[in-house]
């Protein structure tokens, strides 16, 4: 492979990786909430990936898909996010008893 060729294979490999990351971005969902107590967060969901991304006291926490029987719940590193089909949720974390939460 001469120089050229090489040029033109980079090219067209970061641009086949750009179009990538531009359609991952795309198919993520970010929700805000805010609860009774007054804790504020944010949520993300990916297509690709059944856990639920939060950003919450300024700590990125990462949450596994948990069995629920209605909606959905995610829990981990002590916190437990519970989101029900009409997009009201609960959350318990930090010791703290469990909190209503709306989409902000």
């Amino acid at each position: 492979m001469n120089y050229r060729q090489a040029a033109i294979f980079a090219m067209v490999l970061v641009a086949g990786t750009l179009a990538g990351r531009s359609q991952a971005s795309a198919q993520s969902t970010f929700r805000n909430y805010r609860c009774a107590d007054g804790t504020q967060f944010v949520v993300g969901f990916f297509q690709y990936d059944s856990r639920a991304h939060l950003q919450l006291d300024g700590k990125a926490v990462t949450l596994l898909k948990r069995l629920a029987l209605s909606g959905s719940r995610y829990s981990g590193s002590g916190v437990t996010l519970r989101i029900r089909k009409a997009g009201l949720a609960t959350l318990k974390h930090a010791g703290r008893p469990a909190t209503a939460c709306e989409l902000a």
